[in-house]
């Protein structure tokens, strides 16, 4: 008898902190993930590193029946609107009522935090578990900044976390999810598991898995992923969620628990041991700037600056001035920087045309304080409508449509201007723009981390920038509220006091 799977994905990264809100139109774009799919249109991202693409895959191999209902992602942002939530949760569980089906598969952010639920994932498992009943096996795959809490682990049967960031292992984490499920189907019974939360948050800069402690921590972790250790997991979590169990967990599945205690514990002991070391340096835009001038002078490859706590990856809306005036002020040359979100100006280059001069006021929209909008004339060098495929390694084979945008120049800095926020996680963006990046003396990326992936190879050098944004890179400089009670609020920092 064929085994039918439901699908499904709803994923969403929320910044409490952040300025903008997640509502449904949001996730029917997309904005640098996939535009939300339906029944059949879901099967297509197969062919995308998506959790579900490698989910589809490896199910298809294992013999699965799929029944895909829903995939949708927004970019991170303030709370998913509790509609949003509603209509697309709502969809999942419709399914669930009337589908016929043995398991379910669900491909979860595991940081989402709605309007009226801090946490969405958990109420999502646990409406859906309400329906299905405790018999049909349930597995989800997680990023690897997900804030796995006590509801989630109780309602999935198996969760599976992200082991890169960058992100490029997003489809394997989909292929170990099927796995996992398959176990289950043929076992007919439950793992055992086991979970640790650790004491302190981590900024998201330092988990970058191309750096340590990150690249031995999970190095260490699939090393003990053996015998009657089926699975482990390891999230650092989103370290801008203002609720109670934000947070990095271990966790992991086997089926002999005094293994799977052992595991999981070394594993907790290892990141707690090292805590001073997930600590991270940033630099000033000034001294960045200056930086990446001396580094440029002798290099034949451009040096990067990550424009970290503007980054929309995390919850900025790509548009703030910070390092462009800090670009312009050092009198850099050969420089660019993107992606800025600002359709305005977008839209007023295209009605400029090429080689026009504009005066606008750039960017500045986010209302952070130390920010501002940049008055200025600009030259339009390049147009386009703003379609672009990621041929890099994270998102490889996506096509996303960042609308009307324009390469703009001022001074010695060519600038990235687009209609939508995408994170500069694929050099294509740049390409798209009219910008070829491997040709700039210093490139300035709206990105925290994301853009390693394809960067990181063409760069001199890598910088990490804390000029004025809506994600505070340090989690220890944010006004929390809700945390649990004794969580150190930074690595080797002071513990939370309500």
């Amino acid at each position: 008898m064929t085994t039918r799977v439901l699908i499904a994905g709803f994923q969403h990264e929320t910044n409490t902190f952040a300025p903008s809100k997640a509502g449904y139109s949001n996730f029917e774009q997309g904005e640098g993930f996939p535009q939300m799919s339906r029944g059949a249109q879901v099967m297509a991202l197969q062919d995308v590193n998506v959790p579900v693409g490698g989910f589809i895959l490896e199910a298809q191999r294992l013999g699965f029946e799929l029944v895909p209902v829903i995939w949708a992602g927004a970019s991170p942002s303030a709370h998913v609107t509790e509609e949003a939530f509603e209509r697309i949760a709502g969809e999942i569980l419709a399914a669930a009522r009337i589908e016929k089906f043995d398991a379910v598969y669900l491909d979860l952010h595991g940081a989402m935090v709605a309007e009226h639920e801090d946490d969405g994932e958990g109420t999502l498992l646990a409406r859906l578990r309400a329906i299905i009943g405790d018999e049909v096996p349930v597995v989800a795959s997680v990023d690897l900044h997900a804030n796995v809490t006590g509801l989630m682990l109780d309602n999935a049967c198996a969760m599976v976390a992200y082991r890169t960031y960058p992100h490029v292992d997003m489809a394997d984490t989909g292929s170990r999810a099927a796995r996992l499920l398959h176990w289950l189907l043929e076992h007919k019974r439950p793992l055992l598991r086991y979970a640790k939360r650790l004491p302190f948050l981590i900024p998201i800069n330092g988990m970058c898995t191309l750096l340590e402690p990150a690249t031995s921590t999970y190095s260490m972790l699939e090393s003990m992923e053996v015998g009657p250790v089926l699975s482990l997991s390891f999230a650092p979590g989103f370290p801008a969620a203002d609720f109670p169990e934000c947070g990095p967990v271990v966790w992991g599945y086997g089926t002999d628990e005094e293994h799977l205690e052992r595991a999981v514990m070394a594993l907790y002991d290892k990141v707690l041991s090292e805590e001073a070391l997930w600590e991270v340096p940033f630099m000033s835009p000034k001294a960045a700037v200056e930086e990446a001038i001396r580094l440029a002078a002798n290099a034949t490859r451009p040096v990067v600056i990550a424009d970290t706590q503007d980054n929309p990856g995390a919850g900025g809306d790509s548009n703030t001035m910070g390092m462009l005036r800090a670009l312009l002020e050092q009198d850099a040359q050969g420089a660019a920087i993107g992606l800025i979100y600002d359709p305005q100006a977008a839209a007023t280059a295209h009605r400029a045309g090429i080689g026009s001069t504009i005066e606008i006021a750039l960017g500045g929209q986010s209302c952070v304080d130390g920010d501002s909008p940049l008055q200025g004339r600009f030259e339009v060098l390049a147009l386009s409508e703003g379609h672009c495929r990621f041929d890099g390694p994270m998102m490889h084979g996506m096509e996303v449509n960042v609308g009307l945008t324009a390469c703009l120049r001022i001074g010695g800095v060519s600038i990235a201007v687009a209609s939508a926020k995408s994170q500069m996680l694929d050099r294509n963006l740049y390409r798209m723009a009219g910008i070829e990046p491997e040709s700039m003396k210093i490139l300035v990326n709206k990105s925290s981390v994301h853009f390693r992936a394809d960067f990181q190879g063409v760069a001199e050098a890598v910088l990490v920038a804390k000029a004025p944004g809506p994600m505070t890179a340090d989690p220890a400089d944010l006004p929390w509220r809700n945390l649990a009670p004794g969580l150190r609020t930074r690595p080797m920092g002071k513990p939370f006091i309500i």
